[in-house]
């Protein structure tokens, strides 16, 4: 752990280093400007042992991607990593005040926020001790690896058709209503056209690899589930910023433009808090942007009204 002795001005502090973060401070370590990192070491990929989809790291251990991303960054002399956690931002002077979860403080010109997001799984016994590991959310980070088996998609409400509808192209999909809605004849005729077998037993728990058993008895055994999380922000300071948000399907996320900066000037977010839906690429590519917006607005001929 990286202590701050003494009250330093940084270029950027970057909040969260997951995959954005570690992304955004390389880009602002690249331009030579003194960054901070603070992160709670809580990715949001965790729970799953291999990453998949991302360009020259597919199958690679998630935690080894995030682990030489950090061993790259650090070799900057400008960056600092400081773990613990973030729990209070205000703007003061002309940048942050950002206040640690053990009362010490620091400074940075602009913010960059990557403090990522939580999975609220549905109460099903048995689903959340399998998540990442046998049940899923992302069918392109996960899907492939199924070989073609039986998928099972639990429903958390209508959206479910999103994962029912895509699934088939990896295997062969049963969709468990649940009880969470009931397709109309529209949704029944998608469904069927893509050969999805429905299923309106309750749900009664999750046992072996991926083995759905129903209230009535019978089991059906799954090569892997999916289901449609509800996600919520890991962090409060986007919310103490006065961040604009955005409803996404599955969640609300921070409202950004085309450089991630968000509604507070100086501030810049991104990864799976500042996007309806994401992976290890698309944090990687957000983070890249965020670092990219951060730096250009420092430099003062950026800033200058058109």
């Amino acid at each position: 752990m990286t202590t701050i002795q003494n009250p330093i001005e940084f270029d950027a502090i970057v909040i969260g280093g997951s995959y954005a973060g570690l992304s955004a401070a390389m880009q602002l370590a690249r331009a030579r400007r003194r960054v901070l990192v603070v992160d709670a070491g809580q990715r949001r990929n965790r729970y799953a042992d291999r990453s998949h989809g991302f360009l020259t790291q597919d199958g690679a251990r998630a935690a080894d991607i995030a682990a030489q991303g950090r061993a790259q960054l650090l070799a900057y002399p400008t960056v600092r990593w400081l773990e613990g956690k973030a729990v209070q931002a205000a703007a003061e002077g002309e940048g942050f005040r950002i206040v640690l979860e053990d009362g010490a403080a620091v400074h940075g010109r602009r913010l960059v926020l990557a403090t990522g997001v939580t999975d609220e799984l549905p109460a099903i016994d048995g689903l959340a001790e399998r998540w990442g590991k046998s049940v899923f959310h992302c069918p392109y980070c996960h899907g492939y690896e199924l070989n073609e088996g039986a998928i099972g998609v639990i429903a958390t409400g209508e959206l479910a058709m999103h994962h029912a509808l895509m699934l088939p192209d990896w295997g062969t999909v049963t969709l468990f209503l649940n009880g969470a809605f009931e397709p109309d004849a529209a949704q029944l005729a998608a469904l069927a056209s893509r050969g999805v077998a429905l299923e309106r037993t309750p749900v009664a728990r999750i046992e072996g690899e991926a083995e759905v058993v129903l209230e009535d008895g019978r089991t059906l055994p799954m090569a892997g589930l999916f289901v449609m999380s509800q996600m919520r922000m890991a962090s409060p300071i986007a919310g103490q910023l006065g961040c604009a948000m955005e409803d996404g399907h599955a969640g609300q996320f921070v409202r950004t433009d085309m450089m991630k900066a968000s509604s507070v000037p100086g501030v810049f977010c991104c990864g799976d808090m500042a996007r309806a839906a994401g992976n290890v690429a698309m944090a990687v590519a957000d983070g890249t942007m965020a670092g990219v917006g951060a730096h250009r607005s420092l430099i003062e001929a950026f800033n200058v009204p058109a």
